[in-house]
């Protein structure tokens, strides 16, 4: 079965006084609704939302909730990822391994332990990210590892950027597109990029370029970059039209993905696929020139080894040029748990 996302803006509270964890609840609530979970999981999003907005008030002052839907190997789930700038903890303290929290040092993980599925953070002296993925405890879920921010230039409600995934357990396909310019006509640029791509399959990126160059026809198009990971081989195979970034990162260092110029829907020459070995057990790491390139993993001492959830986090916190929408999008290749 092939598992899609094709993601949405994320939801983006900001937590600077008491009055905004009631808002951080009430949507955390709305989007596990929107998933489908019952009364009782909806519950437990909602109980968890409270926790770490009033934590982020407590520890660091002020701080944003991000919300939203996230795919799963078997059904979809919620995600909320705690944002501050604060002092930072040692969050090594806190994880027994590298997923879950191993007590509460005081800052409330414990009840966020016991009610999420999935529990990933990191800290330092720049602040703190604190990641909790749910999933209905009825069925039989896998967490697939990926983490995506998105934000629309000034709040607005449309963002001029789209990302996707699909996953067949075997094979990996993600885009991200960034709309030219900002508002409306970026996002329908955008949107009809990611619809394009739900119906591709796991193609090869070349092709899959040209079916949403068609799509992209007519509207003010943008710049893309796909990728497509095959885990038989561990290869990757990559294009890229425009100004996406992207890269491969590993602990020997990271490796830049080639793109070409041109407008995708209005004007390039030709797409081409490149391919990259070794591909397996590397980070995936997509984005849009809202965020700025100049940034290096190894800066941040054990961020590569956490969930690309909180990673796709960090990155939009310290990064953001805040003069365009922005979307990170990480993927770790190989990855479900």
């Amino acid at each position: 079965m092939r598992l899609l996302r094709a993601g949405a803006q994320t939801h983006e509270i900001p937590i600077d006084d008491a009055s905004r964890v009631g808002q951080v609840r009430r949507v955390a609530a709305q989007v596990a609704q929107r998933a489908g979970f019952d009364e009782e999981d909806t519950g437990r999003v909602a109980l968890v939302a409270t926790e770490l907005a009033t934590n982020v008030l407590k520890h660091a002052g002020r701080g944003v909730m991000q919300v939203q839907a996230i795919a799963g190997d078997g059904g979809e789930g919620v995600e909320l990822v705690a944002i501050d700038r604060g002092a930072g903890f040692d969050y090594v303290a806190c994880l027994a391994d590298g997923m879950s929290t191993s007590g509460t040092r005081g800052i409330g993980l414990g009840a966020v332990q016991r009610q999420a599925q999935v529990v990933d953070l990191f800290s330092d002296a720049r602040g703190s990210v604190v990641m909790a993925r749910f999933f209905p405890r009825g069925g039989t879920y896998r967490d697939v590892r990926y983490g995506a921010s998105q934000r629309a230039l000034g709040g607005a409600l449309e963002c001029g950027d789209g990302w996707g995934i699909a996953w067949t357990g075997t094979q990996c396909s993600v885009v991200v597109v960034d709309g030219l310019g900002h508002g409306p006509l970026a996002h329908e640029a955008a949107n009809a990029a990611t619809r394009a791509f739900a119906e591709a399959g796991h193609a090869d990126p070349a092709t899959t370029m040209d079916a949403l160059h068609a799509a992209m026809s007519g509207t003010r198009g943008g710049a893309v970059a796909i990728a497509a990971y095959d885990a038989a081989p561990g290869t990757m195979r990559f294009a890229g039209i425009g100004n996406i970034s992207g890269a491969l990162h590993s602990p020997d260092g990271s490796r830049g993905l080639a793109s070409h110029p041109g407008i995708v829907g209005v004007q390039y020459r030709r797409a081409q696929s490149f391919d990259y070995a070794d591909a397996a057990g590397k980070l995936l790491v997509l984005h849009s020139d809202g965020v700025n390139t100049r940034w290096s993993l190894r800066d941040y001492p054990g961020l590569a080894a956490r969930h690309p959830a909180v990673i796709a986090a960090v990155l939009m916190r310290d990064f953001d040029r805040g003069r365009d929408d922005a979307t990170v999008v990480v993927v770790a290749l190989g990855g479900t748990r």
